[in-house]
């Protein structure tokens, strides 16, 4: 578990999902009590470990969820919003591919996508709505909610877990809080 509050493992963890050209601005270990991650994708087939293109492929509308507490890295970057576990992680899937959706609310798949990787990594332009609150022991309760629907409640703990692993998660944790908004009153 010690290894989870380590930042050099939450730098490695984040940077995998930075797009290119960007930078990690601030990472922190946070908690997700719900993530529940929808997307609609075009031109693909489903395999068994993710989506595949495919020009005559269909459109595929996925929900990515997970119901229970689990540990997090949340970073943000000059653009970028990024969420990844700490750990593998089971997430419930439903897939529908008949969706009632608009032209441009489709993502062309052109590359193959791992079903692990949807749903880390989002524009911060596509947040919808952030509320953040105070919670226990000086934690902060985030809801945020994006564009396409895509929603997580999270707790940002105030310390970094013990012995030291991760020395910015204050100066990190008080960013990620201003970028997204700050604390509601």
């Amino acid at each position: 578990m010690s290894e989870i509050f380590d930042e050099t493992n939450m730098r490695r963890a984040l940077e995998e999902y930075i797009p290119d050209r960007e930078t990690l601005l601030a990472g922190i270990h946070a908690i997700s009590k719900e993530t529940h991650i929808t997307g609609v994708f075009g031109k693909c087939v489903c395999t068994e470990d993710g989506l595949v293109p495919n020009e005559n492929g269909g459109i595929v509308a996925l929900s990515k969820k997970k119901g229970s507490a689990y540990d997090i890295y949340l970073g943000i970057t000059q653009s970028s919003l990024i969420v990844t576990g700490c750990e593998a992680n089971s997430y419930f899937y439903q897939f529908d591919g008949r969706p009632d959706v608009k032209e441009a609310d489709i993502q062309e798949v052109t590359s193959d996508i791992r079903f692990a990787d949807i749903g880390t990594c989002f524009p911060l332009a596509d947040i919808q709505d952030c509320k953040m609150k105070k919670g226990w022991m000086g934690s902060v309760k985030c809801f945020l909610t994006m564009k396409n629907g895509s929603y997580f409640k999270l707790i940002l703990p105030k310390m970094g877990g013990l012995g030291g692993g991760m020395p910015h998660h204050t100066e990190y944790r008080e960013t990620i809080i201003a970028r997204l908004g700050g604390i509601d009153a």
